[in-house]
């Protein structure tokens, strides 16, 4: 009887895999890199903000955040962002035209984590 049950639940269950990696009848990679609609979103902002300041905390730098310049966003254990993060520096060097960083940051709510990944100057 327990094989029955176990090949209708595989079954159902490549099924939903199916409809789920062509939703709204385009093909997605699931747990692939999507464009943030949104990049002025608080949350966004925040996330941004967050990996300006922890680079600022580890490289003994002081760059101020500017925008998001782009960004996309992976559904894991969490969020990851992946950010292009417009910067001016700060105190004396503020005078210096702005400079582009790619950073990635996982954020992970329900254990109230924000950890910096990556964050590296943009070869433009």
């Amino acid at each position: 009887m327990a094989p029955k049950y176990l090949s209708l639940l595989f079954a159902l269950a490549s099924i939903l895999v199916i409809e789920a990696s062509t939703l709204g009848g385009k093909a997605t990679t699931l747990g692939g890199w999507k464009p943030i609609p949104n990049l002025k979103d608080p949350e966004v902002v925040k996330v941004a903000n967050f990996a300006v300041a922890e680079h600022n905390k580890e490289a003994k730098t002081s760059l101020e955040f500017v925008t998001i310049v782009k960004g996309e966003q992976q559904v894991v254990a969490g969020l990851k962002y992946r950010l292009v993060i417009s910067t001016k520096a700060s105190g004396a060097a503020a005078a210096a035209a702005p400079k582009s960083f790619n950073a990635e940051v996982l954020s992970q709510p329900w254990k109230k984590l924000l950890k910096l990944l990556s964050f590296v100057e943009s070869r433009n």
